[in-house]
C-alpha cells in the first residue's frame, strides 16, 4: 500500500516472495474462472449483498497481477504472516466489499484476490494514483483529502471529546465538517456502501509532523463498520500498531475487545454493528430491548 523508501527490500526471482506472490495471484485466478463459470452474474453475492459496480476482475488484470509479481523486484510492505491474516478472511467471506486505504505495490494482489467483489483504494497523493494507475488501470482508486497533522494526533483525542458531531450517538462522515476525524469528502461509493473488510495501511503516519498521520482513517473505519446494517461483522485491518499513534487510536476507536488476531505489525477487528448497543466505540452499555 505504501510508496517504497530507500530500505525497501527487493524481490528476488529464486526467493520466497516471489513464489509466495505468484502463488497468491494464481489462486485469485482460480477463484475468476470459478466465478465465470456461474451462468449470470446476477447469482453472484457479495458477502450477502448485491455486487458492486465492478462485478468480475477481466482476464488481463489478473494476467497483469501475475506478471507484475513474476518481474518485479519490488514486495509488498507486509510480511508473509501479515498478508496470510486478511488472505483467510478474503478466502472465508469472498467475494466482498474491500475498502484499503493506500494505493501501491500490493494492490494487484488484494484486487486479484477478490474476484467477484468491490475492491476500492483511498490515497492521498494525487501524483501516485496516476503512477499507479499508469501501469494498472483496471484498479479502482479515489483521492482522498486529510484535514489532520500527525503532530495533532493527541489534540484530536480532545476534540473528539468536546465536539458534539464527533460523538458516538451521531458517528457520520459525509458532510461532517465539524469533526476533524471525520473523513468529510469522500466519494458518494465510499458511504453507500457497506464495506464487509476495510484495511488501513496509509496514509503516511511517521516521516515528518506535518504528515496527515492515520488518526481519520482508523477514526473514519471505525465509523463505517459500527454504521453496518447488513448482518455480521466488519472486518478491519490495521498495520504499523508498533507505532504509538496507530496504537493508540485502534484502541481508543476500534476497540481491544474486537482484536481477534495480531500477526507482527499487523491487529485484526471484528467489529459488530452498533444497532444494538451504545456508549463509546468500545460499547461500553448495551441496549435494552
Amino acid at each position: 500500500m505504501k510508496k517504497n523508501n530507500n530500505n525497501s527490500q527487493q524481490l528476488k526471482p529464486e526467493g520466497p516472495w516471489f513464489l509466495f506472490l505468484t502463488v497468491l495471484v494464481l489462486i485469485g485466478g482460480a477463484l475468476l474462472i470459478v466465478f465465470s463459470l456461474q451462468t449470470t452474474s446476477s447469482s453472484l453475492l457479495s458477502c450477502g449483498g448485491a455486487l458492486g459496480r465492478r462485478a468480475l476482475p477481466s482476464r488481463n488484470e489478473t494476467q497483469l497481477a501475475i506478471l507484475h509479481y513474476a518481474t518485479s523486484r519490488v514486495v509488498p510492505q507486509q510480511t508473509f504472516e501479515e498478508i496470510m491474516v486478511s488472505f483467510n478472511v478474503l478466502q472465508s467471506i469472498g467475494p466482498c466489499n474491500f475498502l484499503v486505504f493506500g494505493l501501491g505495490h500490493d494492490s494487484l494482489m488484494w484486487a486479484s484476490l477478490n474476484p467477484g467483489g468491490k475492491t476500492l483504494f483511498l490515497e492521498e497523493d494525487p501524483k501516485w494514483v496516476q503512477t499507479v494507475l499508469k501501469d494498472a488501470p483496471a484498479l479502482r482508486a479515489d483521492t482522498v483529502g486529510y484535514r489532520t497533522q500527525l503532530s495533532e494526533a493527541d489534540q484530536l483525542l480532545k476534540h473528539y471529546q468536546s465536539e458534539p458531531d464527533c460523538s458516538t450517538e451521531k458517528s457520520f462522515l459525509r458532510g461532517n465538517d465539524k469533526c476533524r476525524l471525520a473523513l468529510n469528502k469522500l466519494s458518494d461509493e465510499v458511504y453507500d456502501t457497506e464495506w464487509d473488510m476495510i484495511m488501513v495501511d496509509t496514509p503516511r503516519g511517521t516521516y515528518f509532523s506535518e504528515a496527515p498521520g492515520r488518526m481519520a482513517a482508523i477514526y473514519s473505519a471505525a465509523v463505517m463498520a459500527r454504521n453496518r446494517k447488513k448482518s455480521g461483522v466488519t472486518h478491519v485491518f490495521l498495520h504499523d500498531v508498533n507505532r504509538r499513534v496507530e496504537q493508540m487510536y485502534a484502541e481508543k476507536f476500534l476497540c481491544t475487545k474486537y482484536l481477534v488476531k495480531a500477526e507482527g505489525r499487523l491487529w485484526h477487528f471484528e467489529i459488530p454493528p452498533s444497532a444494538n448497543v451504545s456508549g463509546d466505540f468500545c460499547y461500553t452499555t448495551q441496549r435494552s430491548s
